[in-house]
């Protein structure tokens, strides 16, 4: 067909070719919308790396962006462990390995249960994970699990008490990872180690000033001291849910930095530098559910208002595959690798990825700052420890009232099967009475 329109321009002119100049003037448009939708995908990686044998624990891997990185993963031959919420009997997690074994060819995929909400939840797996002697292999931990509430007036907080944002977008990651350290370490030297934590740019609107600065002084020797302090103390943005996101984001590249300094200062029993590295990733702006609830605003009229721009979204937005190549690339490209004593250098100094290429990190003030580090560490051990508190008060009411429940059902069933055997030999004794008057 193009052949014969391109002969019959040449021979008869352009003019002869119905509909040619409407054609002509679309091209260009088509051409220019295909150049932007390249430029806004983003890059791809480009490297690969036999993945057999790799032992890759993953959050946030039923769907968006976590979902492409186990299928990318799993492809290359990675033993796969998935940390979800779903009981392992739900039909859709069930479902959901069968398709990725069948799709990947790998049976190597399993799952855990492990509600990222629930601090007590975190523990038990974490706890259950390194009670193994030897230490299981793990090679990689992937944590692609986010969530970001939708504009509300209210704050939205776990069972346990913790903010929604902060909880899963940074607590639940500090929680795991803290727990997990020691697994960590006791990898072997030779042993290629990479702790990938899913962050956003959004960090660089975060406030930690309610965790890092310290209070302002009550009393002061003088006048010009107490000025000058104040001068030097920042009000402390109100968390709010608009920026709660932001803020969570902050907690989790400052802690990303402070937990490849607590890996590294560990000394091996062989002597070996640490070899596990620290890389943040950053996928862009991406189709995935979490971003729709974002657009949308958790409304009807807000998802009319995107499906009607979808167009323009399809446009601007990655899809979810593009999104985890900066991952991927994380997770295979060789400049990570190398870290132990054969290498002769160690894994100091955590790395921001994004484009598939090293970028630096904004608001060094704060998440390179080693004193916010350290206050937003301690901070955060003792907001777990409290919540966990809380969370086995909970549990332990839940409990009671549920035995509760249980027994007065128990009392309830008891009095009704007594009254149905009282009405029973009632009427026996009845019964006869009549008969006994009828032979009289």
């Amino acid at each position: 067909m193009p052949v014969y329109i391109a002969t019959q321009a040449f021979l008869d002119g352009v003019d002869s070719v119905p509909f040619i100049w409407p054609i002509l003037k679309t091209l260009p448009w088509l051409g220019a919308l295909y150049l932007a939708k390249i430029f806004f995908s983003g890059a791809s990686n480009t490297f690969e790396r036999n993945m057999h044998g790799k032992v890759v624990m993953v959050t946030g891997g039923t769907s968006g962006i976590g979902e492409a990185v186990v299928r990318g993963l799993a492809t290359r031959g990675a033993q796969i462990v998935l940390l979800t919420q779903h009981v392992l009997g739900d039909p859709f997690i069930v479902e959901y390995i069968e398709d990725i074994r069948k799709d990947t060819d790998n049976q190597l995929i399993t799952a855990e249960q492990v509600d990222l909400t629930s601090l007590h939840s975190i523990r038990a797996f974490a706890t259950k994970w390194i009670d193994n002697a030897p230490p299981r292999r793990l090679d990689m931990v992937v944590l692609c699990a986010n969530t970001q509430t939708p504009g509300s007036e209210t704050v939205k907080s776990t069972t346990e008490g913790v903010e929604l944002n902060w909880q899963v977008n940074y607590l639940a990651n500090f929680h795991l990872l803290s727990i997990l350290s020691p697994a960590l370490r006791a990898q072997p030297p030779d042993r290629d180690v990479r702790v990938l934590f899913g962050t956003c740019s959004s960090y660089m609107g975060g406030d930690l000033l309610h965790i890092t600065q310290p209070l302002a002084p009550t009393h002061s020797k003088s006048k010009a001291k107490s000025t000058s302090s104040a001068q030097q103390i920042q009000e402390p943005t109100k968390l709010s849910p608009g920026n709660a996101y932001a803020t969570s984001k902050l907690a989790l590249t400052t802690f990303a930095l402070a937990f490849t300094k607590h890996l590294s200062t560990y000394k091996r029993p062989d002597g070996s530098p640490s070899n596990t590295k620290v890389i943040l990733v950053d996928p862009g702006f991406c189709r995935t559910p979490g971003t729709r609830r974002w657009l949308t605003w958790g409304s009807l009229t807000g998802l009319l208002f995107y499906l009607l721009l979808y167009p323009f979204w399809y446009l601007v937005l990655k899809s979810p595959d593009m999104g985890s190549q900066s991952f991927l690339f994380a997770a295979m490209a060789e400049k990570f690798r190398g870290v132990g004593r054969d290498y002769g250098r160690d894994a100091k100094g955590a790395v921001l990825i994004k484009e598939c290429k090293e970028r630096r990190f904004e608001r060094l003030e704060t998440v390179s700052d080693e004193a916010a580090q350290k206050a937003l560490w301690e901070f955060s051990e003792r907001m777990v420890q409290e919540a966990e508190k809380r969370g086995a008060l909970e549990r332990a009411r839940v409990k009671r009232e549920e035995q509760e429940a249980r027994e007065e059902g128990v009392a309830v069933k008891e009095m009704e099967d007594y009254k149905a055997k009282v009405g029973k030999s009632e009427g026996v004794k009845k019964e006869g009475s009549r008969r006994s008057k009828k032979a009289s």
